[in-house]
Order: C-alpha cells, then structure tokens, then sequence
C-alpha cells in the first residue's frame, strides 16, 4: 500500500537531507527524494520550487551561523580574531557534522550556485583569520588545511561525541596555526 501524501513540509527535507547524505547532492534527483517519502515529485515541488531550495532550507541554520561568526570575527581586535575563528568555526562545525557530511566533496560546485556565492567570501575571511591575518604564504597554508581538515573530520567521524570532538580539534588547530603576536 503506498503511503499517504506527506503532511509536512520537514517530512521532505528529511527525505531529502538522507538522500544527499547516500547520493550526494548531484546525484540525487527530486524523483528520488519524492520515492522516498511516498509520493509525486509534484508534492515535492509544491513544498519546495526546485532542489537548490531544498538544499537552502537545509543548510540555512549553519549558515546563519557562519554569517554570524563572520561578523564576530570582523568585530574582534587583530589579536583575538585567529581565536575567535577557530573556536567559532569548531563550534560550527561540531553542531553542523550531518549537513557537512551530506556535502563532502561538493562544496566547490555549490559555490558556484547564486544561493551560496556568498559562502566563498566568508571562507576567505576565515582563511584570514586563522593566519592571523598573516600574509606569509606557510601561515595561510597552515590556516586552509586547519580549516579544511576541520570539516573533512566532522564530516568524517558523525559517531564521536560532541565533547571529545570539539576539544581535539581544536587542540590540533592551536598546534598547526601560527601563534598571532
């Protein structure tokens, strides 16, 4: 027996969420998530104008987020701004592990999508801040592999609990980055 037509708009965003997480963003089509929620893909559009709004709706907690801790790291003195970005950014990144992990290795391409363009420049100011606004090329290095491997681990390791993770990270964030003087 085919289950009945979704009730909530959450029903498929969860749907949807899953089938990212499995397929990946690009290969997941709005067909699929309609299969797996039990009904037509035109319910699917009914709730959500095409795939990009799904995934918008999806990641807009995170990043509200990371908009918000773009702004506290622009507010924060030079001295504190390598701190402020690392603690923030782990933080974020411990919260949001389940929507990294449905991103992995689709970041670039979402980039490019209008919805997201913004997402670059916030990563440029976060690369910034965690060389300590340095320009020498080893501290901007160290910062995006820093960065990077800080949401490659959250992505990866979903079943660490949130109060070893988070410290760990951060430890190893304070032994790769240059102290900022």
């Amino acid at each position: 027996m085919a289950r009945a037509i979704p009730e909530t708009h959450g029903e498929i965003l969860a749907a949807a969420g899953r089938r990212f997480a499995v397929t990946g963003y690009k290969g997941t089509s709005l067909q699929d998530i309609a299969r797996e929620v039990g009904c037509s893909k035109a319910t699917v559009l009914y709730h959500f104008a095409n795939k990009e709004a799904l995934l918008c709706e999806l990641m807009a907690p995170a990043i509200a987020l990371l908009e918000e801790l773009d702004a506290r790291i622009a507010a924060s003195p030079a001295a504190d701004a390598q701190r402020v970005a690392a603690e923030g950014f782990v933080d974020l990144a411990v919260r949001f592990r389940r929507e990294i992990a449905l991103l992995r290795g689709e970041f670039p391409d979402l980039l490019q999508q209008p919805a997201f363009a913004h997402i670059q420049q916030i990563s440029e100011h976060l690369v910034a801040a965690f060389a300590g606004h340095s320009d020498r090329p080893a501290a901007r290095i160290a910062a995006l592999v820093v960065l990077a491997g800080i949401a490659e681990t959250c992505g990866e390791f979903l079943d660490i609990p949130d109060d070893e993770l988070r410290p760990a990270l951060l430890a190893v964030a304070c032994r790769a980055l240059e102290p900022t003087t």
